[in-house]
């Protein structure tokens, strides 16, 4: 088992764009009995409502869905090197379909919510809002069409960012 240390928000000092969108985060939800992952590279973290929060993008076909609808809390998190193959699984495999867990040989934490063990940094992440993307909401029609073509929208998540993981070295 890794060794945590809870850090403030504000010490989390790690480039967004980075992290999420080169190097790319697993989203998790679920419990102690059951949860599922997957590879997400949109996203981002802010202030919202005078908390610090992490926006999320879920779409309607992918199983993870049905557990942070369920749940309360789910997190984020950040890998180092050499997670790249199980970060890709994660991205293009059902947790219908397959164990990812064992697949990838990650191993399931939980502190409110599961996460991986083997992540540098996790973001626990209380939802307080979600919404549906809907095709009239877009402004810039041709984002619609590159990103949408199936009509399968993100439903969009906000989650107050409870607590910053980081494992020690």
């Amino acid at each position: 088992m890794a060794n945590w240390k809870e850090i403030k928000v504000n010490d989390w000092n790690d480039n967004p764009f980075t992290r999420i969108g080169t190097d790319w985060m697993l989203v998790t939800a679920g419990n102690q009995e059951k949860s599922n992952t997957m590879t997400a590279s949109w996203g981002g973290v802010g202030l919202l409502w005078n908390k610090p929060v992490a926006f999320t993008f879920i779409r309607p076909q992918r199983y993870t869905l049905e557990f942070i609808e369920r749940e309360a809390y789910y997190s984020l998190a950040f890998f180092g090197d050499g997670f790249r193959s199980a970060l890709n699984f994660c991205g293009t495999k059902s947790g219908r379909d397959f164990d990812k867990w064992k697949e990838t040989g990650l191993t399931p934490a939980f502190d409110l919510a599961p996460y991986p063990e083997e992540a540098e940094v996790v973001l626990i992440c209380r939802k307080l809002y979600r919404q549906d993307m809907t095709p009239e909401s877009f402004l810039d029609a041709e984002i619609r069409e590159k990103n949408y073509p199936q009509n399968d929208y993100h439903r969009v998540f906000v989650g107050e960012i409870v607590k910053v993981l980081v494992r020690e070295a």
